[in-house]
């Protein structure tokens, strides 16, 4: 992503259930690439060939993507040059399925 398109907010479906229960299987995220980065935040992060939506540990300097289902390694990460946004809202359907972060 470069030019104007990379600061603006884009939506991504999740795949997987590593993020349950706060991110269910087909559930729509909202990304912000310029929203600011901080400890516990929800990211999408580069990972192998594609991207991976993750909560960022900052700790002591030591930067880390974790997975809220156990089973799942954290993964260590050399900083923010491999974040491509935050989560801002998880959208749905339904009112009770919809909620803002930040």
């Amino acid at each position: 992503m470069s030019g104007c398109a990379s600061a603006e907010p884009f939506a991504l479906q999740v795949l997987g259930s590593s993020m349950a229960p706060e991110f269910s299987e087909g559930c729509v995220v909202i990304v912000d690439p310029g929203a600011p980065l901080c400890h516990g935040a929800f990211v999408v992060a580069e990972h192998g060939n594609g991207v991976i939506l993750r909560q960022l540990n900052i700790d002591e300097g030591q930067w880390s993507l974790s997975a809220l289902e156990t089973g799942h390694p954290r993964i260590r990460i050399a900083g923010p040059k491999v974040i491509r946004g935050v989560v801002t809202q998880r959208a749905g359907r339904r009112r009770k399925d919809r909620k803002s972060y930040l």
